[in-house]
């Protein structure tokens, strides 16, 4: 049985920049499952879309990472 594809939102807080947008895509990129990211510093906005295997701990811990901090809206 395969997943189901989800899309999530977060409202990511600390972006100023294109490079801060890039910094979160490269860490989200890195979560196996993760089939598409859209990220905006200026609206703080995150949608994700997954395979339906990734979770929103393994989403805002990579956002994290990148020296952010995310919560889902």
């Amino acid at each position: 049985m395969s997943a189901t594809p989800t899309t999530a939102d977060f409202q990511v807080t600390g972006m100023t920049c294109g490079h801060c947008e890039m910094s979160v895509r490269e860490e989200l990129e890195e979560l196996a499952g993760v089939s598409g990211i859209t990220v905006s510093a200026q609206t703080g906005t995150l949608r994700v879309e997954t395979d339906g295997t990734v979770s929103d701990e393994a989403i805002t811990a990579a956002v994290t990472e990148a020296g952010y901090s995310a919560e889902r809206v």
